[in-house]
């Protein structure tokens, strides 16, 4: 057989794996499946199947492959070579891929490895095969099959003998013997070479002398010419004969006759002879065999006299071993008696395992007898306390002026009924012991677990007590039973041996029959063993499979009744403090009703410091064109400014305070308050999540313009309390205005969860200010703490980051993301001006442009010289938390690989091994900028962030420098144009 091969991995400079040129669309078609099923197959439990096929994760490339499972490793049976894997990295595979492997295992013909080659010439060898047949195609012609299924093949790459090759080299040897293989055509070939009747032996020279008889040839080949040269002779010799006798005619009968007998006599003696030989070589096989059997006899009689000895003495030592026994049975069958008593008192004096499940039942007992009922009052008040939810909803939903009255009216007296059902509650409550008893069944369920372990779950059944107290009593019954008749022989021994102390007492003058003392004594002592062993054995045997059963499913029935009653506390306790807190808060609103004085008084207050403040800046305006300009005249204009801005502030702040007030009093008691008060504007806060403020704009600021962070959009950096702030500004129209403040305010309650800890970007204000223009749209703007010269793009081209403070920068960003993610939002624009290092520590995740949807805002990750986009979002793929992840990784490596060339594989994901880093950080990169990635949440425990803490986002920023001549934002303006984006009137998140 002949088929051509592509070389695929080499063992020794003899033996290599190859696939067959034909078989690579099967190859492709496997790879496919295979990373398909295996990411979600199951991974191997128990003990491998040798002859199984299973998927094994290479540890190269992360990618699926088949492979069989040998002693310590796996072999891909698809290529040849194999590895050590993790039980975790090797998955079952369906049926459909347990196809046979597609390379098989050659050795090169006549050819092995030297047995004295050193390791060093070995690998020189294993490399020169290599470089003949690794990926190389190759025609190969089929020799022989070993019964391990390597095939014994002539390779030749380019009419070139690889076996020649690599012999030549001197790395293997050809055979000093016939190759042992499963159909032996090899060893048959070279054994028909060298037998001698394949020699072509010339005929000898005397063949065709007349005066000479012939001899027997030596060969097949030479017997065949000799008896063609006989034939040839014979018809000569009777040919001259006729020619004599016709012409003399004198040839006599008697010496033809005699002739005849002589041959017949010489042929009998040859036959004696023969036959006379056959008798001598018989009778030397008959002798031979005879001194072999008599060897045998005396062989055999040798080892009999051995066996015999060994069994005398060791009959001797038994005998001798049975009188020292004897001789001390009475004292060891004592001390193992006493031994086993002593057991015996330790184990009853613990009792242990006496009692068959008398923990259980008195957990029974607890939990049947003990169980807390539901207080009466609680159905009532979730009846109540339901309808009063239901009236409040009903309130909010309401639009129609009159039918909100009534509902207002509807609802105060479903909550007085809830005032009552609640002090009714509370009264019931307080006379139940819910801390003595959840307290018991915490301790009970701790002592079970400890005892019993694990709780499994089952379907309850009020049965299974039955079971277990009728299977407790019949074990009880035959414990008792064991211990009576222990305790009985016991008692029966003890009376024997007051009998012998009574006979061997010199003093006592009654005498004693011997028969009636002795008795039959052995009989006691071995029922007295017997008696011990069967109770020791029942206290120390272990439960079969049918008591396990039992006494699992009374353990875990009482658990669950424990844990079905501390649901009911929990629950009562939860409805108590409920019920406490409203009783303590509708003491002050039941018969009162809130109104938004005190809102309105700031508000007015607010207008007539903003009048003055816009009276001020008038007057300071003037004052800088007139004549009369005087510096100490200024400088009290402007203090005053100061002033008034810091009472405008602080007015503020009171505002959101008393917003905030107003917002809990809309949540939880009255609901028709926006719409009694509509003018306050209760609704516009509470939908901007605590963000927006109409009193603030953007003019009584001292804003600065700030042109190099952006050219295109409204952007101004301001100061307030001493804190530098920017104001972003976002043109919207009134169907893009909504949408804002839910992004905005989605974004700020995620922020609002772990605020300085959350690892994101404050929000401060939104605030809406009138276009410049009548033609335009109104303006929106965010305003967010500034950190001048913070952004990574800044600071690694200034000073880069040392990889300690890479990595705390990049856990403040990972919790940034997870801190989104777990409000299920993504970011979808993280890059290197998007993401701050505050004093080089702290890591901050940028907001983003909340005029555009996610697919708006995804793109290509620009840091540096890098350019990523994850290939789901090249796939056409909706960004996601993932996309974040991989966004994270450009930027992880990015910056622990500064300076260095990145190679860009076929799938648009980095090399990583080309970077020399710390393996900790490339076995988080490889994990990052793969297929299956990890989350925030698995990143903030890698071993990378385990030693690196979280400082928290400051909310004052330190100064930092100021920005460089190309500013963040600059870039990130020429990455949207880039990316085409027409959208001119949006902020993007990096500035």
């Amino acid at each position: 057989q002949v088929e051509d091969v592509v070389g695929c991995h080499v063992e020794d400079a003899v033996t290599f794996w190859a696939q067959n040129v034909s078989r690579c669309n099967d190859l492709l078609k496997l790879s496919c499946a295979l990373a398909d099923v295996c990411p979600r197959a199951n991974a191997i439990f128990g003990k491998p199947d040798f002859n199984k096929i299973y998927g094994g994760c290479f540890s190269e490339d992360g990618c699926w492959y088949r492979c069989t499972v040998q002693q310590c490793q796996v072999l891909y049976i698809d290529y040849g070579n194999s590895e050590v894997l993790n039980r975790s990295e090797i998955v079952e595979i369906p049926a459909d891929l347990q196809c046979p492997s597609v390379a098989k295992k050659y050795r090169l013909w006549g050819l092995q490895i030297p047995p004295d080659q050193n390791l060093n010439m070995f690998d020189q060898g294993k490399k020169f095969l290599g470089s003949l047949v690794f990926e190389k195609e190759i025609k190969i012609r089929h020799k022989a099959k070993h019964e391990d299924g390597t095939i014994i093949v002539q390779a030749e790459y380019e009419k070139t003998d690889i076996g020649e090759e690599v012999a030549k080299t001197g790395f293997a040897e050809k055979f000093k013997s016939p190759v042992s293989t499963k159909n032996g055509e090899e060893k048959k070939a070279d054994l028909i070479q060298n037998q001698p009747w394949n020699l072509k032996v010339p005929v000898p020279v005397w063949i065709n002398r007349h005066d000479r008889s012939l001899s027997r040839p030596r060969g097949h080949f030479e017997q065949v010419v000799a008896n063609a040269r006989n034939e040839n002779f014979a018809g000569n010799r009777v040919f001259v004969t006729k020619e004599k006798m016709l012409s003399s005619g004198s040839v006599s009968d008697s010496n033809l006759e005699k002739q005849r007998k002589d041959q017949m006599l010489v042929e009998e003696n040859e036959k004696l002879k023969a036959e006379k030989e056959d008798l001598r070589r018989e009778k030397e096989n008959l002798v031979r065999m005879q001194k072999e059997l008599e060897l045998q006899v005396e062989q055999l009689k040798r080892e009999l006299q051995v066996e015999m000895h060994e069994e005398k003495k060791t009959s001797r030592e038994t005998a001798e071993c049975f009188e020292k026994t004897l001789s001390k049975y009475i004292g060891t069958k004592m001390r193992s008696l006493v031994a086993n008593v002593k057991v015996l008192k330790e184990i009853r004096h613990t009792n242990k395992n006496a009692r068959f499940g008398e923990d259980l039942s008195q957990a029974i007992e607890v939990v049947t007898e003990g169980c807390l009922a539901v207080p009466c009052s609680l159905e009532k008040l979730q009846k109540t306390w339901v309808e009063y939810d239901l009236a409040q909803e009903m309130i909010q939903l309401c639009k129609n002026v009159d039918e909100r009255d009534e509902m207002i009216m509807k609802r105060n007296e479903v909550q007085a009924n809830l005032y009552s059902a609640v002090e009714e509650l509370i009264l019931e409550v307080d006379q139940l012991p819910l801390s003595e008893r959840s307290r018991t069944l915490q301790e009970l369920s701790a002592s079970l677990e400890l005892a019993y372990g694990q709780v499994h779950e089952a379907d309850g059944s009020e049965r299974v007590f039955e079971q277990f107290f009728k299977w407790q009593r019949a074990k009880t019954e035959e414990f008792v039973r064991v211990r009576n008749d222990t305790n009985a022989a016991l008692k029966t021994l003890t009376d024997w041996f007051s009998g012998i102390v009574k006979c061997f007492d010199l003093m006592a003058e009654e005498s004693l029959n011997i028969e009636e003392v002795i008795g039959n004594v052995d009989e006691v002592l071995k029922k007295v063993e017997l008696d011990i062993c069967k109770e020791l054995e029942t206290d120390l045997a272990e439960h079969d499979e049918a008591d396990e059963k039992i006494i699992a499913s009374a353990y875990t029935e009482v658990i669950r009744k424990i844990r079905q009653e501390q649901h009911l506390i929990t629950v009562i306790q939860n409805k108590y403090l409920d019920s406490v807190e409203f009783k303590r808060e509708a003491v002050e609103w039941l018969n009162k009703r809130p109104n938004t004085d005190n809102l309105i008084s700031i508000k007015k207050t607010l207008k007539n410091l903003k009048a003055q403040l816009r009276w001020k800046l008038v007057e300071k305006s003037n004052f800088e064109e007139s004549d009369d300009y005087s510096e100490f005249e200024m400088a009290r204009i402007k203090d005053k400014i100061a002033e008034l801005r810091n009472s405008v502030l602080q007015e503020i702040y009171k505002e959101q305070e008393e917003y905030e007030k107003l917002t809990y009093l809309v949540q939880k008691w009255f609901p028709e308050l926006p719409l009694l008060y509509p003018e306050a504007g209760i609704l516009k806060y509470m939908n901007s999540g605590g963000l927006l403020t109409l009193s603030l704009e953007r003019d009584l600021l001292d804003v600065e313009p700030m042109k190099e962070l952006s050219t295109k959009r409204p952007l101004v950096c301001a100061e307030i309390q001493d804190q530098k702030v920017l104001l972003k500004g976002y043109s919207v129209d009134t169907n893009s205005e909504t949408k804002v403040i839910e992004r905005v305010a989605r974004y700020h309650r995620a922020w609002g969860q772990q605020k300085e800890n959350s690892g994101l970007l404050q929000l401060m204000f939104l605030l809406f200010c009138k276009a410049r223009f009548k033609s335009s749209d109104p303006l929106v703007y965010l305003m967010v703490p500034y950190y001048p010269g913070a952004s990574l793009e800044a600071l690694q081209s200034d000073a880069p980051l040392t990889l300690k403070e890479a990595l705390k920068v990049m856990k403040g960003v990972a919790k940034g993301l997870n801190t989104l993610h777990g409000a299920n939002i993504v970011h979808g624009s993280l890059h290197g001006n998007n993401i701050f290092a505050v004093n080089r520590q702290q890591g901050i995740v940028g907001d983003f442009d909340f005029t555009k949807t996610e697919e708006q805002r995804a793109g290509t990750l620009v840091a540096g010289a890098l350019s990523l986009v994850s290939p789901e979002l090249k796939r056409g793929q909706p960004p996601s938390a993932a996309s974040d992840m991989f966004a994270f990784g450009g930027l992880l490596l990015w910056l622990c690989a500064q300076n260095k060339e990145f190679v860009i594989k076929e799938d648009g994901t980095p090399e990583v091994d080309v970077v020399d880093m710390d393996d900790k950080v490339k076995s988080l990169l490889l994990n990052l900028l793969c297929c299956n990635r990890l989350t925030a949440e698995q990143v903030l425990k890698d071993d990378c962030f385990l030693s690196v803490d979280v400082i928290p986002v400051s909310p004052q920023p330190s100064e930092g420098p100021e920005p460089h001549e190309e500013h963040d934002s600059e870039k990130v303006d020429k990455h949207e144009e880039n990316e085409g984006n027409s959208e001119e009137n949006g902020v993007h998140p990096t500035e």
